[in-house]
């Protein structure tokens, strides 16, 4: 599914982020930058170790915001590393939005014009995929209503049940 926004797209699609052809990717990722499981275990084992590398050397990023890390190996120029809230921590829902939005905003700063996020915090971290997609996309959409040089924004998700949630709610917030 794909969907025009001001001068960009937004698309939606099942699949495994680190395959696809855009100028960075989205890592969902924990505050101490350790590439574990999930999408964050499949950029490191495609990527390669230069990734945890930079990781290392930036330390920490706070829940809520993203940082950036070369590609390695992987087809996407870039990494960023965002990271989403725990469910149940408290203030989840801002989290989530300022994981999202800082993500947007970092890529907007390295002049990426192609962007793919997964469902952040949606995996361990245990957040609900139905509120994950409204607090995403809607934030998604706000931005790239506004003056922004992202082109194409794509939300590469893990199974069909998601894409269809995503796909329900993009309906809505269209």
């Amino acid at each position: 599914m794909k969907a025009r926004i001001n001068k960009s797209y937004l698309e939606l699609a099942v699949g495994d982020i680190t395959d696809l052809e855009v100028d960075a990717i989205v890592n969902a990722a924990n505050s101490s930058l350790k590439l574990g499981g999930g999408v964050a275990g499949a950029i490191s084992r495609k990527g390669g170790r230069i990734i945890q590398d930079e990781c290392d050397r930036i330390g920490y990023c706070p829940v809520g915001e993203a940082r950036i890390t070369s590609g390695g190996s992987l087809k996407a120029k870039y990494v960023i590393h965002a990271v989403g809230p725990v469910y149940g921590e408290g203030e989840e829902d801002e989290k989530l939005r300022n994981a999202t939005l800082n993500s947007l905003k970092l890529a907007e700063q390295y002049e990426i014009s192609s962007l793919a996020l997964p469902a952040i915090s949606t995996g361990i971290f245990g957040f609900p995929k139905d509120r994950c997609a409204d607090i995403m996309l809607s934030a998604t959409v706000a931005y790239l209503k506004g003056d922004t040089t992202l082109e194409w924004v794509i939300f590469c998700l893990y199974d069909s049940k998601a894409l269809d949630i995503f796909k329900n709610r993009l309906e809505k917030v269209e």
